[in-house]
């Protein structure tokens, strides 16, 4: 195999302030289900920017999406009867988000509501929806992760294209998790948690997919939950249950691994800052934002200390 790669370490950029949290409350029924125990105050994914610069994220466990500026501070922009999982940004300003318990929701900061956008496919609801990921022409690629797993390998795969036309991929993943499509636009790396691997298919002109591959297989942790790509098309893969993040070159070879300064559920990652070479972690057992600098090649790389 491969020999461990060099590794570095992160800083913590913000934290769910205390007036956020909720201490002994019961969190949301998915997170009440998969966790061994209730004792969380938060539990925070999907971080995503918008062109100014600042950080949504989203707590699973009280139905609440947040906002941070570029200094930290945190704003509680809307509590509401969910499960928001995934956030991403639509390159229009539209703020889509995989409601574990509603389906796919369109969130408005501005109005700071939400409404339901597509709850079903072929009449039948969604299992769970987790996290998305936008194209370049405005094509929608999500996981329907519910709580399959390698007793019951029917998460799935869906693309919304720009027009709105939606169509299953894949309906065979053990927990299918955060999604990216390669630089090149050719091949879709896909999170399967409970099998502890990266799959990787190739993309049809028509949108279809063919080839699914187990890309990389993983050990420990919980594992990979979300997915990240740098502009040199490398992988960066949030490995919960162990407190990484893994860097990965296009060929799968592990070139980094990022350590939490804070928890070990490291759930999701964005890149983010001036020259979106900043990298953020949602770490949940802490309830913080981390951060990282991924230099460019030929750089020195920084570590946070």
């Amino acid at each position: 195999m491969f020999k461990a790669p060099p590794s570095v370490s992160t800083e913590v950029f913000t934290t769910v302030p205390k007036e956020f949290r909720k201490p002994g409350q019961a969190p949301a029924e998915r997170i009440a289900a998969g966790k061994s125990t209730l004792k969380t105050d938060t539990y925070i994914e999907g971080p995503s920017f918008d062109r100014a610069g600042n950080l949504y994220f989203v707590d699973i466990a009280f139905g609440r999406i947040y906002r941070s500026n570029p200094a930290g501070e945190v704003e509680l922009l809307i509590e509401y009867d969910g499960e928001p999982n995934g956030l991403k940004i639509h390159r229009d300003g539209r703020i889509f988000v995989a409601d574990h318990k509603n389906g796919l929701m369109l969130f408005d900061p501005q109005a700071k509501a939400i409404k339901p956008l597509l709850t079903s496919f072929n009449a039948e609801p969604f299992k769970g929806l987790n996290d998305l990921f936008f194209t370049s022409n405005g094509d929608l690629y999500f996981t329907d992760q519910g709580r399959t797993g390698l007793q019951d390998p029917s998460g799935r795969v869906f693309r919304m294209t720009s027009q709105g036309e939606v169509s299953c991929l894949l309906s065979n993943a053990p927990s299918p998790n955060g999604i990216v499509l390669s630089a090149n636009g050719s091949h879709l790396y896909i999170a399967v948690t409970r099998s502890n691997s990266i799959w990787r298919t190739m993309l049809l002109q028509d949108g279809s997919i063919t080839r699914v591959g187990n890309f990389i297989q993983m050990s420990g942790g919980s594992g990979p939950d979300g997915l990240a790509l740098d502009q040199e098309g490398n992988l960066y893969v949030a490995h919960a249950g162990m407190g990484v993040v893994w860097k990965f070159s296009p060929k799968g070879e592990p070139l980094l691994r990022i350590n939490s300064c804070a928890g070990n559920m490291t759930t999701n990652l964005a890149f983010g800052g001036k020259d979106s070479r900043d990298l953020f972690i949602t770490e949940t057992d802490s309830g913080s934002i981390l951060t990282a600098r991924m230099d460019a090649p030929g750089q020195t790389l920084f570590s946070h200390q």
